[in-house]
């Protein structure tokens, strides 16, 4: 069981960088794979690594060019750089401007912290990927996970049919989301299940799911996958999120307006991340996984 600390310096403050003192980190599926060297191929490691992208405080500080946030502000973000070194599930947290928003006031820290990297890939993928709008029908592979949850609520906000995957006992938890209509994996392709196509397909499995996707769909431009970029081959897209203080907002404004919630399905102090890893690693954890530290 991984349970090491380490007291390590304040980060440095940039001059577009806002020094937050941390309520809560998300963990993701991506922190396991970091923790594993599933990345070392991608992103420069810097050891230690603190692990986390997802991130909800209170400002602490702010560089002399950040104009957006000041001392005392609660905000939340994803803060993904372009190594892996200086995570969230720490007590202070460097973050660049651009990856943080103010927190939603409808969230506790430890949903907003939950909320930044699976919201922001739902969202990013539904809006510039799949364009999703008004009376679309849109199937979401996994939907009772992290993003595919988020995703469900973000579609139904659009205007959109949806369409969700997951196991038997998923199927309520989903139709009180918006779900219209719920399948389940175990009864076979799901081409061999709609009554027509769909116009667009959001894939969050890969692998076999994912090839069967272009009979799922009308038109294989409208699909996206976040987990396989074999999608590219089928005429669809890979997505990979980014950081965007625009999107973050828009989903703070989502949460503000009741049609955004984020179920967090368990709470880890901070000595106890390693424990929190251990939970998402093993994966069928319905809502998210946080680390506190207030």
């Amino acid at each position: 069981m991984l349970q090491l600390r380490e007291d390590l310096p304040v980060p440095p403050v940039g001059p577009d960088v806002v020094l937050v003192r941390v309520h809560a980190a998300g963990v993701n599926p991506v922190d396991v794979g970091i923790r594993s060297g599933g990345l070392a191929e991608l992103f420069p490691h810097h050891f230690p690594v603190v692990p986390g992208w997802d991130v909800s405080g209170v400002v602490e500080r702010v560089g002399p060019a950040v104009t957006a946030f000041a001392p005392g502000d609660e905000v939340f973000g994803y803060v993904r750089r372009d190594d892996v070194g200086l995570g969230t599930c720490a007590e202070l947290v460097a973050a660049p401007q651009r990856c943080l928003a103010h927190k939603p006031e409808s969230l506790s820290f430890a949903e907003a912290g939950a909320l930044p990297l699976a919201g922001l890939t739902a969202y990013q993928a539904l809006t510039e990927v799949l364009d999703v709008g008004e009376g679309d029908r849109v199937l979401v592979h996994r939907a009772a996970g992290g993003v595919g949850f988020n995703a469900v609520q973000i579609a139904v906000a659009l205007g959109a049919h949806v369409i969700g995957t997951a196991s038997a006992k998923n199927h309520g938890f989903l139709r009180e989301a918006g779900c219209a209509e719920v399948y389940d994996y175990a009864d076979g392709p799901l081409s061999e299940q709609l009554s027509e196509p769909v116009d667009a397909v959001l894939d969050l499995v890969g692998g076999a799911t994912l090839a069967d996707a272009p009979d799922q769909v009308r038109d294989p431009a409208r699909i996206a996958s976040v987990v396989d970029p074999a999608v590219n081959d089928l005429g669809g897209q890979y997505v990979f999120v980014r950081p965007d203080a625009h999107d973050l907002e828009e989903l703070a404004r989502l949460a503000d307006d009741g049609q955004l919630r984020v179920p967090v399905a368990k709470a880890f102090p901070l000595e106890r991340t390693g424990e929190a890893h251990e939970l998402v690693a093993a994966g069928h954890v319905r809502g998210k996984v946080v680390v506190t530290l207030r």
